[in-house]
């Protein structure tokens, strides 16, 4: 018992104290070793990067090399649209080529509209050279009457600045040239449409213009059954944005626009006078223009805008336009097609009142000498402004088959051609102007015949395409015909 006592009694001694730490770690084995692995990771990642610059640089190459590729398939087709393959009927003399080439490159590389170096070129541009001379927007300055007129101006000393936005009715590489030949004479187109209203307003901020000389429209008679809205956009909806910029400008500018001997359609006196009736026109073209003649009434009425408006009587002559009845007449006969010949359907010759691009530009500019400044400012009127309307002929209406003996032999090759009706299609079976108004009020007197103007045309347009037609030196006018007037 006392054994089993001293046993019971017996106190148990205390566990072991823990080993220390070192110990333990010596029981527990070594730490692993992660230095391997991070390097592994590293090499890895690094890897990972070289693979993606890799795959960055070849994508940018490639992105580089496609978009160089693009932008010199663009360049290739510009040029091949504004310059078909050379030939008799559809080329032109190379130094054309070269010259609207480099011009357009030159242009490309100046600054967008709106930059400083734009703003340079368009004061540059719109700055007389001579005392007291006037600043002129022409608008359609790279149209037929807009090129001839932005010359004759420059020539004289004014200041001139071109608006067109080069549309295609007709082929633009002949616009083209036409810039490139202001260009030349340090006039600069700004490319831009009539219905870009903010761009009117910077041109005019940047330059306080004294005139415009508006000349832009969509023209042609016939094109009209085929595009109808293209005319309202341009002639009547491009001509009230022009007002609606001008009568908000301080001075506000004195304006001369181009009508339309169109607008006489149906009447059958003759010859044409302004105070004719003009309520009946024969085509969508020539209610625009008179629409327009409307339009400049109210505008004159209501804001104080000095108005005069040129009624053109089938302009011709150098850098014309294609589709016009002299133009691809001469086109064809060089080429040996038939051309159609109108007759009306009472069997009469249709007869129109030719009338030379010189004499017309004098017309223009005696217009824009004449024209008093308007009364507005800032969109209100202050008092009664100049309103005007001419007729500019000349005077001798000329049937159209007289036109086709002129060019025959001018050009020494027979016209095969074909008699048929006039379509009824717009067109007029007669003009004849009475320019009596004109030559009253700033001594508009035309002088060149018929024989004289297709002479120089003949000369401009072997000179343009390259070809060298035997002209017969003496040709005498009887009295001929072709279709509408214009820009």
């Amino acid at each position: 018992e006392k054994n089993t006592e001293k046993e019971n009694s017996r106190v148990e001694p205390p566990p072991p104290p823990p080993p220390p730490p070192l110990l333990l770690l010596l029981a527990m084995g070594s730490p692993p070793d992660t230095s391997k692995k991070a390097y592994k990771i590293e090499r890895y990642n690094s890897y990972i990067r070289r693979i993606s610059s890799t795959k960055l640089l070849n994508t940018s190459s490639k992105l580089l090399l496609r978009a160089t590729l693009l932008v010199a398939l663009i360049l290739v087709l510009l040029f091949t649209i504004n310059y078909p393959p050379f030939s008799e009927s559809g080329g032109r003399a190379l130094h054309h080529r070269r010259s609207f080439l480099s011009y357009y490159l030159s242009s490309s590389s100046s600054a967008a509209i709106g930059g400083g170096a734009w703003e340079k070129q368009v004061r540059h541009s719109s700055t007389p050279r001579r005392p007291n001379g006037i600043s002129v927007l022409v608008t359609g300055a790279a149209g037929f009457i807009g090129a001839h007129c932005s010359l004759a101006l420059k020539k004289r000393g004014e200041g001139v600045l071109g608006l067109d936005n080069f549309n295609s009715y007709y082929d633009p590489s002949l616009k083209r040239a036409r810039q490139a030949l202001l260009a030349k004479h340090q006039i600069f187109i700004v490319e831009g449409d009539l219905n870009d209203g903010p761009l009117l307003t910077k041109l005019f901020d940047v330059v306080p213009f004294t005139h415009v000389l508006h000349l832009a429209a969509q023209a042609g008679v016939r094109y009209a059954m085929q595009n109808p809205q293209s005319y309202v956009a341009s002639n009547i909806a491009g001509f009230v944005n022009l007002l609606e910029v001008a009568k908000a400008m301080n001075p506000q500018p004195s304006i001369v626009w181009a009508s339309s001997s169109s607008v006489y359609g149906l009447n059958t006196e003759n010859p044409f006078s302004e105070s004719h009736r003009t309520d009946q026109p024969a085509s969508l073209y020539a209610a625009t223009k008179k629409a327009g003649e409307e339009i400049a009434h109210t505008y004159n009425h209501i804001y104080g805008l000095s108005l005069t408006g040129l009624r053109f009587f089938t302009v011709y002559g150098p850098w014309g336009r294609p589709d016009m009845a002299y133009f691809f007449f001469t086109k064809d006969i060089l080429q040996g097609k038939q051309i159609d010949v109108y007759q009306t359907q009472d069997n009469k010759e249709v007869a129109r009142d030719f009338t030379y691009i010189d004499d017309v530009v004098k017309g223009c500019l005696g217009a824009l000498d004449t024209a008093e400044k308007s009364t507005g400012s800032g969109g209100r009127k202050r008092g009664p402004a100049q309103l005007r309307l001419y007729n500019l002929g000349n005077t001798s209406p000329v049937p159209v088959g007289r036109l086709v003996s002129i060019l025959e032999g001018l050009l020494n090759t027979k016209a095969k051609k074909h008699v048929i009706k006039m379509p009824r299609n717009g067109d007029v079976p007669f003009t004849h102007a009475n320019v009596s108004l004109a030559y009253r009020d700033f001594g508009y007197k035309p002088t060149t015949d018929l024989a004289t103007g297709l002479r120089k045309f003949v000369k401009w347009y072997a000179g343009y395409y390259g070809i060298k037609p035997t002209a017969k030196k003496e040709i005498t006018l009887a009295t001929a015909g072709s279709d509408d007037d214009s820009n």
